[in-house]
């Protein structure tokens, strides 16, 4: 069966439900809600530290990315939590498999973030 919206219609929708996720995973995650506190201070850094569109890219992205996980790892956590409140073995792993992603991309950022002000400052 088709979907009975197409085009801008199904766009707008699919918007719609990426916002709802925003909002949600930033009323519910402490650590979403500290990653766009970040953000806030971190674009304008990013605009004084970069010099060119290539630096600018490489530290709003890779803290973008680090968002991105993050909004992985809650919709992992949300569907392991919806699946059953007793401990799982492999839904602990998951969780951690999950943490463990958002580690990684906090340590690339902060790789990208200190080699530019790094190149910039010597």
């Amino acid at each position: 069966m088709k979907s009975p919206h197409r085009g801008w219609q199904r766009l707008f929708g699919a918007a719609k439900y990426s916002w709802q996720g925003l909002k949600a995973t930033y009323v519910h995650e402490a650590a979403f809600r500290q990653e766009v506190w970040g953000l806030a201070v971190l674009l304008p850094l990013a605009f004084w530290l970069a010099q060119g569109a290539v630096q600018f890219a490489l530290l709003l992205g890779s803290w973008l990315l680090v968002m991105v996980v993050e909004l992985l790892n809650s919709a992992v956590e949300s569907v392991v939590d919806r699946l059953g409140e007793g401990y799982h073995e492999l839904s602990g792993r998951a969780k951690d498999q999950g943490s463990a992603a958002v580690l990684l991309t906090l340590f690339i950022a902060v790789l990208i973030w200190a080699s530019v002000i790094w190149e910039n400052w010597t």
